[in-house]
């Protein structure tokens, strides 16, 4: 145990001492973790030995989603969200459900083996973005707003979005009973799922503020503790909604956009604290995606596998991004720039946890493809980030 704490430890270390000169370069955080899970792990040196359960992965990740939520959407300029509204409607309410039904299109024909309902899953829970593995992309000012802001939008929202969409798919795909209509059972999934979500977001962050505020302004909060408040209130918008039965993913977002609408006049930078903390978490997620799960899934890929994680990555998401901003202002360039950057990241791997506990007949298929997939959108991504962000630049 001590081992791996201590190679953890000096791997975050390391990386904390040139974070900015990674940023900077082709290279990504999570690039660099998954590598350091491989080299260090059972494929290559055997020297960490991480006895991580499919549920440890699924809340470290689960927790590391819900604070990146949290921070990115506290730190969205709502002005420029009222502007741009438009876009990510279109990428969400269009784009998203084309991906899903190209993807699913995608999986029958490359997965003929598989069930007609795992094939959508593979489609569901790689059709959700991850901003974190394209960073300068939603960070750089050299990326038009719209643009970083439209990407940053779909990527908090569409995970939230697909969870219900996964479950439904998969109570359907392991025979579970369901009460009622079939299109009964799907509304009130929809409902639970985003609505609650939505509610308990902005329930609780509405109520954390007011007591902060109270406490402000009668001194009580010790200096050392001002950055605690977020990262508690972000991982308690997460696990309340998750008791509730709704998306903690949603609940985290809307909550974090209120957290940054209410608390926009103040000059501290309370969310320093939730950011280290889901970044820490983040890392360490990939470490262990790098480790244990590329030691176990690596040998079930197959060139299946690889293609359909091409086409994933390029066509399945492209092509609806290009079809949803259709008779926009945006450049063709532009739209393809967009279309690029729908890293698979987080979100996909907690959906493919939950799918592969679930057992199905062909989860080792479904895993294997979702493995595929993030590892290639984590090099290609992570490495396309900082050249492209650059050519924008310059185009601008």
């Amino acid at each position: 145990m001590y081992q791996n704490a201590a190679i953890l430890a000096a791997v975050v270390l390391v990386y904390s001492a040139v974070a900015g000169r990674v940023g900077g370069s082709w290279l990504s955080g999570p690039i660099l973790f998954t590598v350091a899970g491989v080299v260090l792990g059972p494929l290559v040196l055997g020297y960490l030995h991480l006895a991580v359960t499919a549920a440890d992965l699924r809340t470290v990740a689960e927790l590391a989603l819900a604070m990146v939520l949290f921070t990115d959407a506290a730190h969205a300029d709502l002005g420029v969200v009222r502007r741009t509204v438009g876009l990510p409607r279109r990428l969400l309410l269009v784009g998203l459900p084309l991906t899903i039904v190209l993807g699913f299109i995608a999986a029958l024909v490359i997965f003929p083996g598989l069930d007609p309902l795992e094939a959508a899953l593979i489609a569901a829970m790689l059709a959700p973005t991850d901003a974190a593995l394209g960073a300068p992309v939603v960070t750089s000012k050299a990326v038009p707003p719209a643009i970083r802001k439209a990407l940053n939008l779909e990527s908090g929202l569409n995970d939230g979005i697909c969870v219900p969409v996964v479950v439904i798919l998969l109570d359907f795909a392991i025979g579970r009973e369901i009460e009622g209509s079939t299109l009964r059972h799907i509304l009130i999934v929809a409902v639970e799922e985003i609505g609650l979500g939505l509610l308990t977001g902005v329930v609780l962050t509405g109520l954390a503020v007011a007591v902060l505020r109270f406490a402000a302004r009668f001194g009580w909060t010790g200096e050392h503790w001002r950055h605690i408040p977020v990262v508690a209130l972000a991982a308690l918008c997460f696990t309340a909604a998750q008791v509730l039965g709704s998306s903690g993913f949603i609940a985290c977002f809307t909550g974090g956009l209120l957290f940054g609408y209410l608390r926009q006049d103040q000059d501290d930078d309370l969310l320093a604290g939730a950011a280290s903390t889901g970044e820490i978490l983040a890392l360490l997620t990939w470490v262990v995606f790098g480790g244990p799960v590329l030691g176990r899934l690596l040998p079930l890929f197959t060139w299946q596998a690889l293609l359909y994680a091409v086409l994933s990555l390029t066509v399945i998401r492209m092509l609806p991004v290009v079809l949803s901003l259709a008779g926009t202002e945006i450049s063709r360039r532009d739209k393809l720039f967009v279309g690029w950057f729908g890293p698979r990241g987080l979100a996909s791997i907690v959906f493919a946890i939950i799918v592969f506990d679930a057992g199905l007949p062909g989860k080792e298929t479904v895993a294997a493809t979702a493995a595929c997939t993030v590892l290639l959108s984590v090099i290609a991504h992570g490495m396309t980030a900082n050249p492209l962000v650059q050519v924008v630049g310059q185009r601008a």
